[in-house]
């Protein structure tokens, strides 16, 4: 027996919280093209009309605008536009800053995993430039016919969907086809709540921010700088203690925001030397009688 829960996760949203804008806006709407806000517009007037789920509208919108401008959706179109993206201040230096940071700290005592849990496509996200920075990509995909183009959503992740992926980072259970409910002790699970922290930026984000601060985790919404709207949301979720910190969306080394994800990291490690400390103490008085 040994003590096992001594692994932090960050989970990040994408669109909003490492880039400004949603990454159709930098990728396909331009390609098809159609301009962003009349794009959304129809969404949201599909999705009324229909009654449709808005995930599911707009990828299903975005194939058959794109089929109108004989546009084909491919996963190799898909790779070659997510060198398009563009990330806030620091984000593609702060992945490998935040595992120094934790390593020259904690040495080999404490490890950490990022995650990305988005309703973007995972066909764009695992092609940008700091994709190779995640443990696991849950996003949306397409399936692709025989040849190769985008015909349904062959995997769909909403708001409140995208909270089975807490669970599933917290088992240790990242294999879609496995079931994650399952019954497993605390004790069993891969990373604990209390070892998790979420960072998103609005509204769509609540459903994981509020899973993660009720079950031990922490909790920390983003804003553009430059947008009074987002500002507002942020202080919100903040106000009804939907998250624990806000910060603008400045990933840079010493930016406010690097230094609270530090701060919390720091505060996780004291809980997982806590219960290393708990743990030796049943392994060696309590084992065995």
């Amino acid at each position: 027996m040994r003590f096992k829960h001594n692994t932090i996760a960050i989970a990040y949203d994408f669109d909003g919280t490492l880039t400004p804008l949603p990454m159709q806006e930098y990728t396909v709407l331009p390609e098809i093209p159609i301009k962003p806000h009349k794009f959304w517009s129809l969404v949201k007037e599909e999705s009324i009309k229909t009654g449709g789920e808005e995930i599911i509208t707009y990828m299903r919108l975005m194939i058959e605008k794109a089929h109108e401008n004989r546009v084909a959706v491919t996963p190799q179109l898909l790779k070659d536009l997510a060198a398009q993206i563009k990330f806030y201040p620091g984000v593609e230096t702060y992945f490998d800053r935040i595992n120094r940071y934790v390593k020259t700290t904690y040495g080999r005592s404490i490890s950490i995993r990022h995650y990305i849990i988005s309703s973007g496509l995972v066909e764009i996200i695992s092609h940008t430039s700091i994709a190779k920075k995640f443990h696991n990509i849950f996003a949306s995909q397409y399936h692709f016919d025989e040849y190769g183009h985008a015909t349904f959503p062959n995997i769909v992740v909403n708001d409140t969907l995208k909270t089975q992926f807490i669970f599933r980072i917290n088992k240790g259970v990242e294999n879609l086809n496995e079931s994650i409910n399952t019954h497993m002790s605390e004790s069993d699970r891969a990373i604990p709540f209390q070892n998790i922290l979420y960072i998103g930026d609005g509204l769509t984000d609540v459903p994981c921010m509020t899973v993660t601060r009720k079950n031990g985790g922490s909790a920390v919404a983003v804003y553009r700088s430059y947008s009074k709207k987002f500002k507002s949301i942020s202080k919100g979720l903040l106000a009804s203690k939907r998250v624990d910190f806000i910060a603008k969306a400045d990933f840079r080394r010493n930016s406010e925001l690097d230094k609270i994800i530090k701060f919390v990291i720091d505060t996780m490690v004291v809980g997982i030397k806590y219960g290393r400390l708990a743990f030796n103490q049943r392994k060696q008085f309590c084992s065995g009688g």
